[in-house]
């Protein structure tokens, strides 16, 4: 079991940069796929990244890819989202997410069976 709290989230110009940071407790986040995404509302919610549980696989989603970064530190428990050259089509609540079946990265949000609470991010035009 994983319990995971983002936070970093705000209000940026376009062309800012913001990092989002998650959380994680739990013994077992180190064998985790961990993903973001995130949800404007009406809509559903969107793949950003996600990356393997050892950091040395990531995926992107096509909007973000070139701008947006995602990492972590498992010694620390730690997931982030670096978000460069923000564009006001990327305000959303952005989510952090965790996969513990030990498969392939997934673009999928069912697939992931932990969810923070997000964080709002806001970028002005």
């Amino acid at each position: 079991q994983v319990q995971l709290v983002e936070s970093g989230g705000g209000l940026v110009q376009a062309g800012g940069s913001l990092r989002l940071s998650c959380a994680a407790s739990g013994r077992t986040f180190s064998s985790y796929n961990m993903g973001w995404f995130r949800q404007v509302p009406g809509k559903e919610r969107e793949f950003v990244a996600a990356i393997n549980w050892s950091g040395g696989n990531t995926n992107y989603a096509d909007s973000v890819k070139g701008r947006f970064t995602i990492s972590r530190d498992n010694a620390k428990n730690m997931v982030y989202l670096q978000m460069n050259s923000l564009k006001p089509e990327d305000t959303a609540v952005y989510y952090c997410a965790g996969d513990p079946k030990i498969l392939g990265l997934s673009t999928r949000a069912s697939r992931y069976d932990y969810w923070g609470q997000g964080t709002q991010v806001t970028v002005s035009s």
